[in-house]
């Protein structure tokens, strides 16, 4: 059976959730008018394509309402109000949570109400109920451990009531939705922590805070924060302006955050409705959790009941739909200028700190490293110049060797060497071309035929060279590869592949480029700053093939494919746990035509196919690879972050590659 879009890119099989915290227009204790605005609310929200909402803490009557929440009409309209709102979201085809009082017991709770398919089907009421500064809820309101009865009758219905509810979506597993109220979240122990430990994956916080200064920072902190201590999504809703200004003023603040991440905010102090809306990535959610194991040891010490409801249109198609959350084109790299150059500095500090410990270890003082005048090697050698200053030790002692072969460039050549003397490191230059020339008259090559053979004998000559120097000098081989060629397996085993320490092992081939221009900015200066910028600008190619005219004949891009694509498709086939499918659509979002860097769905496809088919095939030389630092989320280390065996098969990966082209219906060779 042939797979269509419809299946393969639903929300469910992708794992993605449209959600929206909204803040109404509000009028103190008008409930008429509240209801209608947070009906149109909820319509503006679904028109963009969202399956949940939440809104604001007492939102159905407005939550100033002070002494009138005593009052037997506010509290009998709020019902009603209720029942309004609770059947136009049915009708809209939107769950969401609503903020009322519920009176019960001869109590009245401050309540959150969740609403599906024209139904309320709980009421979660507040844990925390603040008695300080502009704060008063304790005297209308009793708190949720005072609550003596498990349900409210609604309608001649029993609806559940406690802050023990999770509600489960049938038709979407991965969303379990927990809710807490305003104060809870700033609790010591907030009620969302249990909740997530018991498997909820989206939080909702209906919630009333007034604004002072510097509190807005302060409670998008608190929010992410909370989402990355539960790696959960979180949506919170504040109330707006129109609440009442006798003490304090409210500004409609409302957010969505996911592990740690701000997807999307309102603008503050607006008094007509304003809506916060973002896509949550619960596979990204599951998957954090299953790598965690403080959160799999966490435990559920509470008891919770559990609600089903079903989200129904957020089953449907999604691939033709922009997302509402940032897919950057580059995830290895920083967008922003200022944390791109932070995020340089570290990992450059991790690099050179990692090498400078290998050195006191081994008691060397000398280090032998290839420099081929591209980026890979540029960035190795600073990374060494610098752990060598670290410690105090001359920059002699480095004994960078150039070692130029048949398809070495003027410009690769002149680059190397100007780089070698403007770090003050002692340089050498050794020709490769008669012993590799030796070497196919010994194993009866033709010199003429420029297949692997012909490309891995250079490689494994400059690997020799550096080994049998290292030995000369008493000092080990620094390597120089980076973490996208270890990925792709672009790397001749026991060639280039090899080294005593590998320097670049966790940092991509997109992010190199980066680091040797940071270098430039804020590290270096003069003629090595000069050098640095024009190693950036070359093209990138392992010169392994003749030139000619003496020009190249190849790019490593133009064989592989390019690593921009490589490289996102490695981060979120290992960081994430993606299925191709899931990465397609992903890169789709990310390089579509209105990128600015456009690669339509067969080039993507194309590429994809090849990335799963290299790194399984070339697991192998990773099984093998010498230690290097990790310096992110994603490393290929057997040691560390990847265990796979060299043996795996990429059919099951592959199937689905086919199954996306299928169902696309795009030629066969895509």
């Amino acid at each position: 059976m042939v797979a269509r879009p419809s299946d393969l890119f639903s929300a469910a099989s992708l794992g993605m959730l449209r959600v929206a915290a909204i803040a109404p227009a509000v009028r103190v204790a008008d409930v008429a008018f509240n209801a209608r605005a947070t009906i149109a609310a909820l319509e503006v929200a679904r028109a963009h394509g969202c399956a949940l909402a939440v809104c604001p803490e007492l939102g159905i009557t407005g939550y100033t309402c002070g002494d009138l929440f005593r009052q037997t009409s506010l509290l009998e309209a709020a019902q009603s109000g209720l029942r309004q709102v609770a059947e136009a979201a049915g009708r809209i085809g939107i769950a969401a949570v609503l903020g009322l009082p519920v009176p019960l017991d001869g109590r009245v709770f401050n309540c959150a109400a969740f609403v599906s398919d024209g139904r309320v089907l709980g009421f979660v009421p507040k844990t925390y109920l603040p008695n300080y500064s502009e704060f008063y809820e304790q005297r209308w309101f009793s708190p949720a451990q005072c609550a003596t009865a498990q349900h409210v009758v609604l309608d001649g219905q029993a609806v559940p009531f406690g802050a023990d509810l999770l509600f489960v979506a049938e038709d979407m597993p991965d969303c379990v939705l927990g809710v807490e109220i305003c104060e809870d979240l700033w609790a010591v122990e907030p009620p969302s922590g249990p909740m997530a430990r018991a498997g909820a994956t989206v939080l909702l916080n209906p919630s009333a805070s007034p604004e002072q200064l510097g509190k807005a920072d302060y409670r998008r902190d608190l929010v992410r924060q909370q989402s990355a201590r539960c790696i959960a999504g979180y949506l919170y809703a504040g109330s707006g302006p129109g609440e009442s200004t006798t003490d304090v003023v409210y500004s409609g603040h409302a957010l969505v955050c996911e592990n740690g991440q701000l997807l999307a905010e309102t603008e503050r102090f607006h008094f007509d409705t304003q809506v916060a809306i973002a896509d949550l990535d619960l596979q990204r959610l599951r998957h954090d959790r299953w790598l965690n194991t403080t959160y799999r040891a966490a435990g559920g010490s509470h008891a919770f009941r559990v609600i089903p409801f079903r989200l129904g249109d957020a089953q449907t198609n999604i691939l033709w739909r922009a997302l509402r959350r940032p897919i950057p084109q580059m995830p290895f790299v920083p967008s922003d200028r200022a944390a791109r150059a932070q995020h340089c500095r570290e990992i450059f500090a991790i690099q050179s700190t990692g090498l400078a410990k290998r050195l006191l270890h081994t008691g060397a003082r000398r280090v032998t490293i290839g420099v081929s005048g591209g980026l890979d090697s540029t960035l190795a050698l600073l990374v060494t110049a610098r752990a060598f200053d670290k410690l105090g030790l001359p920059r002699e002692g480095i004994t960078a060797i150039t070692m130029p072969g048949f398809g070495t460039t003027e410009r690769t050549r002149s680059n190397a060497w100007a780089l070698m003397q403007a770090l003050g490191v002692t340089a050498r230059e050794i020709p490769i071309h008669m012993a590799v020339g030796q070497h196919f008259a010994d194993i009866g090559h033709d010199p003429d035929q420029h297949d692997v053979t012909y490309e891995n004998a250079q490689a494994r000559e400059r690997t020799q060279i550096l080994m049998d120097v290292a030995n000369q000098i008493g000092g080990f081989v620094v390597g120089t590869g980076d973490l996208s060629e270890l990925a792709l397996g672009w790397a001749t085993f026991n060639g280039d592949h090899m080294s005593m320490y590998h320097v670049n092992a966790g940092v991509p081939k997109t992010l190199v480029r980066y680091m040797v221009d940071w270098c430039a900015d804020e590290e270096f200066s003069g003629e090595t700053s000069r050098v640095l910028r024009d190693i950036s600008a070359s093209p990138i190619t392992p010169e392994l093939l003749p030139l000619k005219d003496g020009r190249l004949q190849q790019e490593t891009e133009a064989t592989i494919g390019p690593y921009v694509l490589h490289d996102f498709f490695l981060f979120y086939h290992v960081r994430y746990g993606y299925a191709p499918r899931k990465v397609f659509f992903l890169a789709r979002h990310a390089f579509g035509s209105s990128s600015g860097r456009g690669y339509d769905d067969e080039t993507i496809l194309r590429w994809l196919r090849v990335f799963y088919r290299r790194f399984f095939a070339q697991q192998f030389k990773r099984s093998a690879m010498p230690d290097g630092p990790k310096v992110g989320s994603v490393a290929l280390s057997p040691r560390g972050d990847w265990r796979m065996p060299s043996d795996a098969q990429a059919a099951l990966w592959e199937r689905d590659v086919e199954a996306v082209q299928t169902a696309l219906a795009l030629p066969a060779g895509a």
